[in-house]
């Protein structure tokens, strides 16, 4: 029985109990989630690239740092820059534009729990600035670090063992 399928823009998986997921889109968290302090975290870049050909990549952001345009510039991808206040409105509706159902995403910050809660895949990371509870409770997975999550996009079948039901 096949679980998993890559196609070029595509990540589909099929995980027994659920829904089959079929993911077009990674949206992350940027502060806290790729970067610490506005510096981005060791390993990003390569963990980002093994996904470019996979998934469209966003990175939506409040830019604490004023950081964001460099580091989406860094790593080759689109950035979406929010206004100050509702953060966490602005991102779920960001993925709600995209098709939730056709998007994962990854954050560790109370503004991020609603776009975790929001999309097809959310994925809370444990981060050195500390992770919030909401965005915990909201996640379906939760991992040690930035790069675990996305090595599971690389490797779904990691996901399918630990989702099924």
């Amino acid at each position: 029985m096949k679980y998993l399928y890559y196609n070029i823009g595509m990540i589909k998986i099929d995980i027994p109990g659920r829904t089959p997921l079929e993911l077009h889109y990674l949206v992350s968290d940027v502060n806290g989630t790729l970067a610490l302090d506005g510096v981005l975290i060791n390993g990003i870049q390569e963990a980002i690239d093994s996904l470019r050909d996979k998934l469209e990549i966003t990175l939506l952001t409040a830019d604490t740092f004023g950081k964001g345009a460099r580091i989406a510039e860094e790593l080759g991808v689109d950035i979406k820059i929010l206004t100050r206040g509702h953060e966490g409105e602005q991102k779920s509706d960001f993925v709600t534009s995209l098709g939730a159902n056709r998007v994962a995403a990854i954050g560790q910050g109370a503004n991020d729990e609603l776009m975790l809660k929001e999309s097809a895949l959310g994925i809370c990371v444990l981060s050195d600035e500390g992770t919030a509870v909401s965005a915990l409770m909201a996640a379906d997975i939760i991992t040690n670090d930035t790069i675990t999550a996305l090595y599971l996009l690389q490797h779904p079948t990691r996901l399918i063992a630990t989702l099924r039901k």
